[in-house]
């Protein structure tokens, strides 16, 4: 199974979150790994932010980036095309979603139109519910 990793699951794993380890196992156990170009901008961002409050000193908020690096090496990416911006456009099943939300589920939904299964891996609860509601398969479980 193919795994869309999306930026708030791959937080989780980077900052050591509770939920982490299910996290790192749904990665382990995907065939292959693909995302938007947008979870590389937010997850340095979020780094970043947190190097800024304090939360991170530099040393540490480097070897984040290195983490985030070596497994982006192993991951495709979806750039944020056309196809991409009018699906994110369009309306979802619950439209209290976030503009960047709409950027991933849109990146699911056009990479799905490819051959194969794709799983959506996340922990936000509204890209949960809108993958559901557009018939992935949401993990952790």
């Amino acid at each position: 199974m193919t795994l869309y990793a999306e930026s708030s699951a791959v937080l989780s794993w980077l900052f050591g979150e509770a939920s982490a380890p299910s996290v790192q196992q749904a990665l382990a156990a995907a065939d292959g790994v693909v995302t938007s170009e947008l979870t590389l901008i937010e997850c340095d961002r979020a780094i970043l932010r947190r190097r800024a409050s304090g939360g991170l000193n530099a040393s540490a908020a480097a070897a984040l980036q290195r983490d985030l690096a070596e497994a982006a090496s192993r991951w495709a990416f979806e750039a944020i095309g056309p196809a991409v911006i009018v699906r994110a456009r369009a309306p979802f099943a619950d439209d209290h979603l976030r503009s960047m939300d709409a950027i991933h589920l849109a990146t699911a939904v056009v990479l799905r139109a490819g051959p194969g299964v794709l799983d959506v891996l996340t922990l936000d609860e509204r890209v949960r519910a809108n993958a559901v509601a557009l018939g992935f398969r949401v993990v952790p479980d």
